[in-house]
């Protein structure tokens, strides 16, 4: 009965400037996801991926209606985030020694129906981590200790990178990295060391760029990886490289304002790879026109802000770490991905929110989504 009417009372305060939006991008993807599997020369199942796509989404909900009846008290807790971070760091050994490699990268655990990324997972364990650990020592970093604070918590999380890299997921690794980032520089850590700490990884990550190339053009790496990296540096140069880049490029030129129509992308059919997850917004682009790109872009950006709003008229450091983490995960989310789709990226592999198909990812964006949820209506409670 309690969490029936704390379901109620956060239902009665529903932030539909979020929920609407989530809706309809789940919804769009549901569509384009069944359109982006329907091919006309290689065997697929569209119906049966878009059901599944559907079952996500559904699934999604479930969640979100399980933290707001009450339970995302529990995700507070000590026991459950040390719970979370012992499984992942399992699973992501268990990949690393036992995964079966798929497009070249062993990230998935096959469940039977469901096959599970902890690369997702660890998105939102790091977002609750590193928010639950910053508000119980928030004294200590304002007090200029906060390199005493995260010393621990940054090397075992670098475990969890260092795994998730091994995969290889290079993207993935990223987005997590990024995340733990700008959890700290949020954390209210003076700002000169912040601008200090933000530059040297900027440095690193284009260090390790550069090495990465100048081994590729010594001829002293080879592999599905490197492949990604030239055909971003020039994809014209090698075709086999860059097959994916360029048949991205003529999905978005055929596609023009309007699009060719729905389910008439050409691209989709054998040239496109990954057409329903990584490219998903090429075929988009294709079939509906770089207005419905725009109107795509646009819900995200205003959800986006509206969490960021959130978080800035929160009164508690957790839920203001919460809103900050969930909307930068769904920014460099997108532009990752975005950035692939157009060739101003390296391809990473990484899906678009909410759109891609993908059980992991809409899982755990729909727990994001949750989690802003319960703490907007909180706010709706109170004023």
């Amino acid at each position: 009965m309690k969490k029936l009417n704390t379901l109620k009372g956060h239902l009665k305060n529903l932030d539909y400037y979020i929920f609407i939006p989530y809706i309809i991008l789940s919804l769009i993807g549901i569509i384009m996801v069944y359109s982006a599997s329907y091919s006309t020369v290689k065997s697929s199942d569209p119906s049966g991926i878009m059901l599944k796509q559907g079952l996500y989404f559904v699934a999604g909900l479930v969640i979100i209606i399980t933290l707001m009846s009450g339970n995302n008290k529990i995700v507070k807790s000590k026991g459950f985030v040390s719970s979370l971070g012992f499984l992942l760091t399992v699973a992501l050994a268990y990949l690393w020694f036992f995964g079966t490699k798929v497009n070249g990268a062993a990230g998935w655990i096959n469940l039977g129906p469901i096959n599970i990324q902890p690369a997702e997972i660890a998105k939102v364990y790091f977002i609750i981590r590193f928010a639950r650990v910053i508000k119980l020592e928030d004294y200590k970093i304002r007090d200029d200790n906060w390199i005493d604070v995260f010393k621990g918590r940054i090397t075992l999380s670098f475990v969890i990178l260092f795994l998730i890299f091994k995969q290889p997921d290079l993207g993935g690794a990223l987005i997590n990295f990024l995340i733990i980032a700008i959890m700290i520089l949020a954390s209210g850590i003076y700002w000169k060391k912040a601008l200090k700490l933000f530059f040297v990884g900027v440095l690193f990550f284009i260090a390790i760029f550069g090495i990465a190339v100048g081994f590729i053009k010594l001829g002293m790496w080879h592999s599905y990886q490197a492949n990604r990296i030239i055909s971003f540096i020039n994809p014209f140069k090698d075709h086999d490289a860059g097959y994916q880049v360029i048949n991205s490029y003529y999905a978005l030129s055929n596609g023009g304002i309007f699009g060719r129509g729905l389910g008439n992308s050409v691209q989709k059919n054998g040239y496109l790879p990954e057409p329903n997850t990584d490219f998903i917004m090429a075929v988009i682009s294709e079939e509906l026109g770089l207005i419905m790109v725009i109107l795509i872009l646009a819900l995200l950006m205003f959800m986006v802000c509206r969490v960021i709003v959130i978080g800035v008229r929160s009164s508690f450091v957790y839920d203001k770490l919460v809103c900050y983490g969930v909307a930068f995960y769904m920014t460099v989310q997108s532009l990752i991905n975005t950035g692939a789709v157009t060739g101003m990226m390296p391809i990473t592999g990484v899906t678009f929110p909410f759109i891609s198909y993908g059980g992991s990812s809409m899982l755990t964006l729909s727990f994001c989504i949750g989690l802003t949820l319960v703490i907007s209506a909180n706010q709706g409670k109170r004023s």
